[in-house]
């Protein structure tokens, strides 16, 4: 696929790549490079310009919206709720949804130190009478509502870019019950969140400059290697700060 905002600089410039079912894929790569473009373009929020998508061989063009949607999920890296009950925010991924859904959806979610704090539990409303979640909470939340919704396949957008620590780890546990048997697409720049994938495409300007696992991209001594490196070292010096502090 090709696909340009202005007409003028492509954005994604003749990118082409195959997914398995049940395959968990990583789009790594410099802000600007392609990364949440490509995502949006593999679900329809906008068409490319050259090529096509397809979905167990189906263009996508040719796929209702609502069917399409319902066979996606996205847990964004800035996840926001409405002002309604913690019940109601995740009940929107399945408005026929049970009670003992929700509950069970939320469990596997990592939210029950949420629920459990809070003065209404799941009937709380949020953000009212001093009810405020922080990110990383709300973000559990939102993952609760893409477990109940289980759709076979899911985008992950930078999913623990604003966590705190804590809430890190509760939401890469939420994440890993979420993508159970999903074919998951991740953008991330915590190069950590990725070591797992089955395949980690490096997109540079709009091209995918390298592909392969971590341990072969490693291996290369290419762009995934100088990222890894520089990540690495930024993890340490974090740690090494934190030790002194």
């Amino acid at each position: 696929v090709t696909y340009s905002y202005d007409g003028e600089k492509n954005a994604l410039n003749d990118v082409s790549l195959r997914i398995k079912p049940g395959q968990t894929i990583a789009l790594v790569g410099a802000s600007g490079g392609g990364k949440t473009t490509l995502a949006n373009i593999v679900t329809r929020f906008f068409d490319p310009d050259e090529g096509r998508i397809l979905i167990g061989n189906t263009d996508i063009r040719e796929i209702p919206k609502e069917t399409l949607m319902n066979k996606v999920s996205f847990v964004f890296q800035n996840s926001r709720l409405i002002k309604a009950s913690i019940l109601e925010n995740v009940r929107m991924a399945k408005p026929g949804a049970a009670r003992e859904e929700i509950a069970h959806a939320l469990k596997a979610a990592q939210c029950m130190d949420i629920i459990e704090k809070l003065p209404n539990g799941i009937d709380t409303v949020v953000g009212t009478n001093g009810v405020y979640l922080s990110g990383g909470e709300q973000q559990r939340i939102a993952i609760a509502r893409a477990i109940l919704k289980n759709a076979p396949i899911l985008i992950l957008d930078e999913a623990t870019a604003f966590a705190d620590p804590d809430n890190e780890v509760l939401i890469q546990q939420a994440l890993s019950a979420l993508s159970k048997g999903k074919t998951v697409i991740m953008i991330a720049h915590r190069l950590s969140s990725i070591t797992d994938a089955d395949c980690i495409y490096v997109l540079q300007d709009g091209k995918i400059a390298e592909s392969g696992t971590r341990s072969k991209l490693i291996e290369r001594k290419g762009i995934f290697t100088r990222m890894w490196k520089n990540y690495s070292e930024a993890a340490e010096w974090r740690i090494a700060k934190e030790a002194k502090a």
